[in-house]
């Protein structure tokens, strides 16, 4: 007995598969969608050797793929992969930084979006209030929080007492505290019992420690600027997402290794 050959499934049609998803997105589209500026702007920083693609420099007119491909301005990394988000959040008084509280206390996780899920970029403690960043850049949270790196970051701080002349000069030289002399300060006086300091150095506690070395202990400690990011219109608890062009400022601002 013959047996009638069995009938071979006829595969449907493919789906069509776009260009853009074979090669990859124009790279001039994806860094205006950084922040970047327009395409325009975008193809004569290429043209002109200041970016590149991991590593290299970059060819006018290539493709990227924003998930795999790391791409820099300058030297400086540019947040293109999706799903990255930036947020800056007023921090109040009594929520932690921690990714778990044991004593059950607010998170300034709590505070922002819950997905997707987002790390804080340096620390503020319980008492202290004031701007902070989280993020799940990872990237740049590198670039923050690396020793090399020393962004500026700016506290108006309430002390006991009234700090004079000396305390003030001790302060912007350097102190010595337990785990080693501070790098030079600026400090300034803003009220008799009120300095706006400005430190570079991600020691904890850092500040409130300097103040205590010179006598006068930290009564209230408000983080006002982060780099070139400051938003005085943020009240406490409030969070807003970063604009592209002040992520880049950020980046910019981590990029630049600390003059000590």
């Amino acid at each position: 007995m013959i047996r009638a050959p069995a009938r071979r499934a006829v595969p449907s049609p493919a789906q069509p598969v776009s260009d853009e998803a074979v090669r990859g997105e124009r790279l001039q589209k994806v860094l205006a969608r950084a922040g970047l500026g327009s395409r325009r702007a975008c193809d004569e920083a290429v043209a002109a050797g200041r970016v590149t693609v991991n590593g290299r420099p970059a060819r006018p007119g290539e493709r990227v793929d924003p998930t795999r491909d790391r791409l820099a301005l300058d030297g400086v990394p540019v947040a293109v992969a999706p799903g990255l988000v930036h947020y800056l959040l007023h921090k109040p008084a009594g929520v932690v930084c921690s990714t778990k509280d044991p004593a059950g206390r607010t998170r300034a996780l709590d505070l922002v979006p819950p997905e997707p899920r987002v790390f804080t970029v340096g620390r503020l403690d319980v008492a202290s209030e004031g701007l902070l960043v989280l993020t799940n850049d990872g990237e740049l949270a590198q670039l923050l929080t690396h020793p090399s790196h020393g962004v500026e970051k700016e506290y108006l701080v309430r002390v006991e007492g009234r700090p004079g002349p000396s305390a003030i000069a001790r302060l912007r030289r350097g102190v010595l505290l337990e785990d080693g002399p501070t790098a030079p300060a600026k400090v300034g006086l803003v009220a008799p019992d009120t300095l706006r300091i400005v430190v570079h150095e991600g020691r904890n506690r850092l500040v409130r420690r300097m103040c205590a070395a010179v006598g006068h202990p930290v009564v209230r400690l408000v983080r006002v600027r982060i780099g070139p990011l400051r938003d005085p219109r943020l009240a406490p608890g409030q969070w807003r997402r970063l604009e592209p062009a002040e992520v880049r400022a950020l980046a910019e601002a981590a990029g630049r290794p600390s003059r000590r």
